[in-house]
Protein backbone atom coordinates (compact mmCIF):
# COMPACT_ATOMS: atom_id res chain seq x y z
CA UNK A 1 0.00 0.00 0.00
CA UNK A 2 1.69 3.56 -0.95
CA UNK A 3 2.39 6.01 1.78
CA UNK A 4 -0.72 8.34 0.08
CA UNK A 5 -2.96 6.35 -1.99
CA UNK A 6 -4.84 9.68 -3.65
CA UNK A 7 -4.77 13.11 -3.07
CA UNK A 8 -7.63 13.80 -0.55
CA UNK A 9 -5.46 11.24 1.71
CA UNK A 10 -2.27 13.61 1.45
CA UNK A 11 -4.22 16.84 1.68
CA UNK A 12 -5.85 15.44 5.20
CA UNK A 13 -2.32 15.01 6.03
CA UNK A 14 -1.46 17.87 5.08
CA UNK A 15 -4.43 19.55 7.21
CA UNK A 16 -3.83 17.31 10.40
CA UNK A 17 -0.45 18.79 12.03
CA UNK A 18 0.73 18.82 15.02
CA UNK A 19 2.11 21.98 17.10
CA UNK A 20 5.40 22.42 18.73
CA UNK A 21 6.20 22.90 21.86
CA UNK A 22 5.90 26.03 24.06
CA UNK A 23 7.22 24.41 27.42
CA UNK A 24 11.04 24.26 25.57
CA UNK A 25 10.29 27.55 24.26
CA UNK A 26 9.71 29.29 27.18
CA UNK A 27 13.05 27.45 28.75
CA UNK A 28 15.05 28.91 26.08
CA UNK A 29 13.76 32.37 26.42
CA UNK A 30 14.18 31.69 30.43
CA UNK A 31 17.72 31.15 29.95
CA UNK A 32 18.39 33.83 27.11
CA UNK A 33 16.60 36.65 29.59
CA UNK A 34 19.78 35.88 32.10
CA UNK A 35 22.66 35.88 29.42
CA UNK A 36 25.45 38.61 29.60
CA UNK A 37 23.96 40.69 26.94
CA UNK A 38 21.52 43.35 26.35
CA UNK A 39 17.90 41.86 26.34
CA UNK A 40 17.59 41.09 22.30
CA UNK A 41 20.89 42.29 21.78
CA UNK A 42 21.33 39.09 19.19
CA UNK A 43 18.85 39.91 17.39
CA UNK A 44 17.64 36.13 15.18
CA UNK A 45 19.58 34.34 16.81
CA UNK A 46 17.76 34.44 20.17
CA UNK A 47 14.62 33.71 18.34
CA UNK A 48 16.50 30.89 16.51
CA UNK A 49 17.30 28.59 19.46
CA UNK A 50 13.35 29.45 21.05
CA UNK A 51 12.37 28.01 17.30
CA UNK A 52 14.59 24.98 17.20
CA UNK A 53 13.65 24.13 21.12
CA UNK A 54 9.77 25.04 20.13
CA UNK A 55 10.03 22.37 17.21
CA UNK A 56 12.87 19.67 18.60
CA UNK A 57 10.26 20.05 22.14
CA UNK A 58 14.15 20.16 24.28
CA UNK A 59 16.11 22.74 26.16
CA UNK A 60 18.42 23.52 24.92
CA UNK A 61 18.02 21.85 21.44
CA UNK A 62 20.37 19.77 19.23
CA UNK A 63 22.54 20.27 16.08
CA UNK A 64 24.42 16.74 16.26
CA UNK A 65 22.57 15.32 13.53
CA UNK A 66 21.81 17.66 10.51
CA UNK A 67 20.66 15.65 7.15
CA UNK A 68 20.88 18.07 3.84
CA UNK A 69 18.50 16.15 0.91
CA UNK A 70 19.06 16.78 -2.39
CA UNK A 71 15.99 15.52 -4.62
CA UNK A 72 17.10 15.52 -8.34
CA UNK A 73 14.02 14.98 -11.42
CA UNK A 74 13.86 15.58 -15.06
CA UNK A 75 11.12 18.08 -16.59
CA UNK A 76 9.35 17.26 -20.07
CA UNK A 77 9.18 20.87 -20.53
CA UNK A 78 13.00 21.23 -20.42
CA UNK A 79 12.56 20.47 -24.53
CA UNK A 80 11.09 24.00 -25.00
CA UNK A 81 14.15 25.67 -24.65
CA UNK A 82 13.96 27.02 -21.04
CA UNK A 83 16.97 25.95 -19.60
CA UNK A 84 20.86 27.44 -20.72
CA UNK A 85 21.24 23.31 -20.24
CA UNK A 86 20.64 19.92 -21.92
CA UNK A 87 18.44 17.55 -19.58
CA UNK A 88 21.19 15.30 -19.48
CA UNK A 89 22.81 17.56 -17.37
CA UNK A 90 20.65 16.16 -14.57
CA UNK A 91 22.27 12.76 -14.12
CA UNK A 92 25.58 14.28 -14.71
CA UNK A 93 25.21 16.34 -12.11
CA UNK A 94 23.97 13.53 -9.71
CA UNK A 95 27.39 11.53 -10.28
CA UNK A 96 29.21 14.53 -9.76
CA UNK A 97 27.53 14.86 -6.15
CA UNK A 98 27.97 10.94 -5.94
CA UNK A 99 31.97 11.43 -6.66
CA UNK A 100 31.86 14.36 -4.15
CA UNK A 101 33.04 17.08 -6.37
CA UNK A 102 29.67 19.55 -6.53
CA UNK A 103 29.44 22.60 -4.40
CA UNK A 104 27.29 21.22 -2.02
CA UNK A 105 29.45 18.30 -1.10
CA UNK A 106 31.78 20.94 0.17
CA UNK A 107 29.47 23.15 1.92
CA UNK A 108 27.82 19.92 3.22
CA UNK A 109 30.98 18.90 5.00
CA UNK A 110 31.95 22.00 6.23
CA UNK A 111 28.68 22.57 7.89
CA UNK A 112 28.92 19.23 9.49
CA UNK A 113 26.25 17.35 7.84
CA UNK A 114 25.26 14.70 6.27
CA UNK A 115 24.34 14.94 2.81
CA UNK A 116 21.88 12.35 0.67
CA UNK A 117 21.48 12.94 -3.05
CA UNK A 118 17.92 11.53 -4.09
CA UNK A 119 17.58 10.74 -7.98
CA UNK A 120 14.05 10.13 -8.82
CA UNK A 121 13.26 8.44 -12.18
CA UNK A 122 15.69 10.40 -13.80
CA UNK A 123 15.09 8.37 -17.30
CA UNK A 124 11.55 9.35 -17.28
CA UNK A 125 11.24 12.93 -17.54
CA UNK A 126 7.77 14.32 -16.38
CA UNK A 127 5.32 15.80 -19.41
CA UNK A 128 5.61 18.88 -20.85
CA UNK A 129 3.15 20.79 -19.03
CA UNK A 130 2.00 22.82 -21.94
CA UNK A 131 0.13 20.18 -23.50
CA UNK A 132 -0.74 18.19 -20.23
CA UNK A 133 -0.25 17.59 -16.45
CA UNK A 134 3.49 17.36 -15.73
CA UNK A 135 2.81 14.44 -13.26
CA UNK A 136 -0.55 12.03 -13.33
CA UNK A 137 -1.97 11.91 -9.79
CA UNK A 138 -0.05 7.96 -8.99
CA UNK A 139 3.47 9.88 -10.56
CA UNK A 140 2.84 12.89 -8.27
CA UNK A 141 2.00 11.07 -4.91
CA UNK A 142 4.86 8.34 -5.42
CA UNK A 143 7.40 11.63 -5.64
CA UNK A 144 5.52 13.10 -2.93
CA UNK A 145 5.90 9.67 -1.07
CA UNK A 146 9.94 9.15 -1.98
CA UNK A 147 10.23 12.45 -0.18
CA UNK A 148 8.04 12.25 3.24
CA UNK A 149 9.94 9.05 3.88
CA UNK A 150 13.16 10.23 3.08
CA UNK A 151 13.33 12.36 6.46
CA UNK A 152 15.00 10.45 9.25
CA UNK A 153 12.97 10.38 12.41
CA UNK A 154 15.71 11.68 14.63
CA UNK A 155 17.38 14.38 12.70
CA UNK A 156 17.56 17.57 14.68
CA UNK A 157 17.08 19.61 11.11
CA UNK A 158 16.79 18.89 7.68
CA UNK A 159 18.04 21.00 5.10
CA UNK A 160 16.88 20.65 1.41
CA UNK A 161 17.56 21.23 -2.13
CA UNK A 162 17.25 19.93 -5.67
CA UNK A 163 19.00 19.65 -8.98
CA UNK A 164 16.84 19.52 -12.15
CA UNK A 165 17.40 21.29 -15.40
CA UNK A 166 14.63 23.33 -16.17
CA UNK A 167 12.96 23.23 -12.59
CA UNK A 168 13.10 27.37 -12.03
CA UNK A 169 10.50 27.18 -14.78
CA UNK A 170 8.52 25.02 -12.84
CA UNK A 171 8.86 26.94 -9.76
CA UNK A 172 7.75 30.52 -11.28
CA UNK A 173 4.89 28.30 -12.80
CA UNK A 174 3.88 27.07 -9.69
CA UNK A 175 4.29 30.33 -8.00
CA UNK A 176 2.15 32.56 -10.61
CA UNK A 177 -0.16 29.42 -10.12
CA UNK A 178 -0.57 29.74 -6.06
CA UNK A 179 0.02 33.73 -5.61
CA UNK A 180 -1.05 36.00 -9.61
CA UNK A 181 1.05 37.39 -11.47
CA UNK A 182 2.02 35.12 -13.87
CA UNK A 183 5.51 34.79 -15.64
CA UNK A 184 6.58 38.33 -15.23
CA UNK A 185 6.35 38.38 -11.49
CA UNK A 186 7.96 34.99 -10.52
CA UNK A 187 9.93 33.97 -13.50
CA UNK A 188 13.67 34.91 -13.49
CA UNK A 189 17.18 33.68 -16.21
CA UNK A 190 17.73 30.71 -14.04
CA UNK A 191 20.53 28.91 -15.22
CA UNK A 192 21.45 32.09 -17.90
CA UNK A 193 19.40 32.46 -20.34
CA UNK A 194 19.92 35.47 -23.17
CA UNK A 195 16.82 37.97 -23.93
CA UNK A 196 15.32 35.45 -26.72
CA UNK A 197 14.98 32.41 -24.17
CA UNK A 198 14.19 34.81 -21.41
CA UNK A 199 11.01 35.58 -23.21
CA UNK A 200 10.22 31.79 -24.60
CA UNK A 201 10.61 30.86 -21.00
CA UNK A 202 7.84 33.62 -20.15
CA UNK A 203 5.69 32.46 -22.87
CA UNK A 204 5.30 28.76 -21.93
CA UNK A 205 5.29 29.89 -18.37
CA UNK A 206 2.28 31.82 -19.13
CA UNK A 207 1.15 29.23 -22.09
CA UNK A 208 0.82 26.55 -18.96
CA UNK A 209 -1.10 28.49 -16.91
CA UNK A 210 -3.59 28.82 -19.19
CA UNK A 211 -4.26 25.67 -19.90
CA UNK A 212 -4.34 24.46 -16.38
CA UNK A 213 -6.26 27.26 -15.19
CA UNK A 214 -9.18 25.13 -14.61
CA UNK A 215 -7.12 23.63 -11.25
CA UNK A 216 -5.13 26.99 -10.21
CA UNK A 217 -7.61 26.59 -6.98
CA UNK A 218 -5.94 23.26 -5.76
CA UNK A 219 -2.48 24.20 -4.45
CA UNK A 220 -1.73 20.37 -4.98
CA UNK A 221 -2.98 20.09 -8.13
CA UNK A 222 -0.95 23.20 -9.12
CA UNK A 223 1.94 20.97 -7.92
CA UNK A 224 1.07 17.79 -9.72
CA UNK A 225 0.58 19.48 -13.16
CA UNK A 226 3.12 22.47 -13.27
CA UNK A 227 5.83 20.95 -10.83
CA UNK A 228 8.59 18.47 -10.74
CA UNK A 229 9.82 14.95 -9.19
CA UNK A 230 12.02 16.59 -6.76
CA UNK A 231 10.27 19.49 -6.02
CA UNK A 232 7.01 16.80 -5.09
CA UNK A 233 9.27 15.44 -2.68
CA UNK A 234 10.79 18.48 -1.44
CA UNK A 235 6.45 19.18 -0.57
CA UNK A 236 7.10 15.57 0.93
CA UNK A 237 9.96 16.07 3.11
CA UNK A 238 8.80 19.21 4.46
CA UNK A 239 5.56 17.78 5.55
CA UNK A 240 6.73 14.71 6.87
CA UNK A 241 9.05 17.14 9.24
CA UNK A 242 6.52 19.14 9.95
CA UNK A 243 4.18 16.36 11.13
CA UNK A 244 7.49 14.75 13.48
CA UNK A 245 8.44 18.02 14.67
CA UNK A 246 11.78 18.65 12.71
CA UNK A 247 13.18 22.24 11.84
CA UNK A 248 13.46 22.73 8.53
CA UNK A 249 16.01 24.79 6.27
CA UNK A 250 15.01 25.74 2.54
CA UNK A 251 17.04 26.81 -0.12
CA UNK A 252 16.30 29.12 -2.91
CA UNK A 253 13.32 30.01 -5.17
CA UNK A 254 12.41 26.23 -6.27
CA UNK A 255 12.32 24.88 -2.77
CA UNK A 256 10.30 27.60 -1.30
CA UNK A 257 8.16 27.47 -4.77
CA UNK A 258 7.85 23.17 -4.04
CA UNK A 259 6.72 23.51 -0.67
CA UNK A 260 4.27 26.52 -0.68
CA UNK A 261 1.22 24.33 -1.70
CA UNK A 262 1.68 23.72 1.57
CA UNK A 263 0.90 26.93 3.25
CA UNK A 264 -1.85 28.10 0.69
CA UNK A 265 -3.53 24.92 2.37
CA UNK A 266 -2.29 25.61 5.76
CA UNK A 267 -1.04 29.38 6.88
CA UNK A 268 1.05 27.85 9.75
CA UNK A 269 2.31 24.71 7.80
CA UNK A 270 5.80 26.24 7.07
CA UNK A 271 6.24 27.28 11.06
CA UNK A 272 8.94 24.99 11.63
CA UNK A 273 10.94 26.45 8.37
CA UNK A 274 13.51 28.65 8.08
CA UNK A 275 15.14 30.41 4.48
CA UNK A 276 18.52 29.53 4.57
CA UNK A 277 18.92 32.60 1.72
CA UNK A 278 17.15 34.74 -0.58
CA UNK A 279 17.86 33.80 -3.99
CA UNK A 280 19.12 35.87 -7.08
CA UNK A 281 15.86 34.67 -9.00
CA UNK A 282 14.29 38.01 -8.64
CA UNK A 283 10.66 36.07 -7.91
CA UNK A 284 12.11 34.15 -4.64
CA UNK A 285 11.83 38.09 -3.13
CA UNK A 286 8.45 38.18 -4.12
CA UNK A 287 7.47 34.68 -2.98
CA UNK A 288 9.00 35.22 0.19
CA UNK A 289 6.95 38.12 0.97
CA UNK A 290 3.69 36.40 -0.20
CA UNK A 291 4.74 33.61 2.73
CA UNK A 292 5.83 36.07 5.31
CA UNK A 293 9.11 34.47 5.00
CA UNK A 294 12.70 36.25 5.98
CA UNK A 295 15.84 34.83 4.83
CA UNK A 296 19.28 34.55 6.75
CA UNK A 297 21.92 35.22 4.00
CA UNK A 298 21.70 36.91 0.98
CA UNK A 299 24.94 36.51 -1.30
CA UNK A 300 23.62 36.45 -4.64
CA UNK A 301 23.16 33.29 -5.27
CA UNK A 302 20.90 31.23 -7.21
CA UNK A 303 22.71 27.58 -7.54
CA UNK A 304 20.47 25.26 -5.84
CA UNK A 305 21.49 22.03 -4.23
CA UNK A 306 20.57 23.01 -1.19
CA UNK A 307 23.39 25.65 -1.05
CA UNK A 308 22.09 28.17 0.61
CA UNK A 309 20.46 26.03 2.98
CA UNK A 310 23.58 24.53 4.25
CA UNK A 311 25.16 27.73 4.52
CA UNK A 312 22.94 29.13 6.94
CA UNK A 313 23.60 25.82 9.15
CA UNK A 314 26.63 27.45 10.75
CA UNK A 315 24.66 30.76 11.86
CA UNK A 316 21.97 28.28 13.70
CA UNK A 317 25.20 26.64 15.31
CA UNK A 318 26.53 29.87 16.39
CA UNK A 319 23.32 30.90 18.00
CA UNK A 320 23.21 27.31 20.05
CA UNK A 321 26.69 27.59 21.01
CA UNK A 322 25.91 31.13 22.35
CA UNK A 323 22.68 30.13 24.26
CA UNK A 324 24.51 27.25 25.71
CA UNK A 325 27.94 28.45 26.12
CA UNK A 326 27.76 31.96 27.40
CA UNK A 327 27.78 33.46 31.43
CA UNK A 328 24.50 34.30 33.13
CA UNK A 329 25.01 37.58 34.99
CA UNK A 330 24.96 35.76 38.63
CA UNK A 331 27.38 33.17 36.91
CA UNK A 332 29.94 36.23 35.73
CA UNK A 333 29.26 38.34 38.36
CA UNK A 334 28.32 40.91 36.34
CA UNK A 335 25.48 43.41 37.30
CA UNK A 336 21.97 43.46 35.47
CA UNK A 337 20.77 46.64 34.28
CA UNK A 338 18.76 48.71 36.88
CA UNK A 339 15.44 48.45 37.30
CA UNK A 340 13.19 51.52 37.35
CA UNK A 341 14.97 53.76 35.15
CA UNK A 342 12.31 55.36 33.59
CA UNK A 343 13.39 58.72 32.95
CA UNK A 344 12.93 60.34 29.35
CA UNK A 345 16.41 60.28 28.27
CA UNK A 346 16.90 56.66 29.31
CA UNK A 347 18.61 55.09 26.51
CA UNK A 348 18.79 50.90 25.43
CA UNK A 349 21.77 49.35 27.49
CA UNK A 350 25.04 49.43 25.21
CA UNK A 351 26.34 45.55 24.44
CA UNK A 352 28.66 44.83 27.15
CA UNK A 353 32.35 46.39 26.48
CA UNK A 354 30.89 47.97 23.15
Amino acid sequence: MTLFPSLADLKAACLDLPAGHPTAAAAVAGREAQLTKPAGSLGRLEEIVGWLAYWQGRSPPRLDRVEVLVFAGNHGVAARGVSAFPPEVTAQMVANFAAGGAAINQLAHSAGTTLRVVPLALDEPTADFTQEPAMDERAFLAAVAEGYQSVSADADLVCLGEMGIGNTTSAAAIAAALFGGGAARFAGRGSGLDDVEFARKRTVIDTALARHASALGDPLAVAARLGGRELAAMLGAALAARRGRIPVLLDGFICTSAVAPLAKMRADTLGHALVGHASAEPGHRVLLSELGLKPLLDLGMRLGEASGAVLAVPILRAALACHIGMATFADAGVSERSQGNDTPDARPAAEPGA
